[in-house]
């Protein structure tokens, strides 16, 4: 139930901004689109670390049901 409301949480917001400060003065110098794709760059680097923990532990919990029946 947790994880469902994090990951609500996590996605309700229609736009997030993924930048530390540096990027954002960056990003602001660059013009609207160029700062987009770097947004969208930030956030997809962001994703991959997620997604592999998250196989991970799936894996792990799908062989750990197998090990409990």
């Amino acid at each position: 139930m947790r994880l469902l409301l994090f990951t609500i949480f996590l996605f309700s917001s229609l736009q997030i901004f993924a930048q530390c400060a540096m990027c954002t003065k960056t990003a602001s110098q660059l013009g609207e689109k160029p700062a987009l794709g770097l947004n969208n760059g930030i956030l997809y680097l962001m994703l991959a670390p997620f997604v592999i923990v998250g196989v991970i532990a799936y894996k792990w919990w799908k062989n750990q049901q197998k090990l409990d029946q």
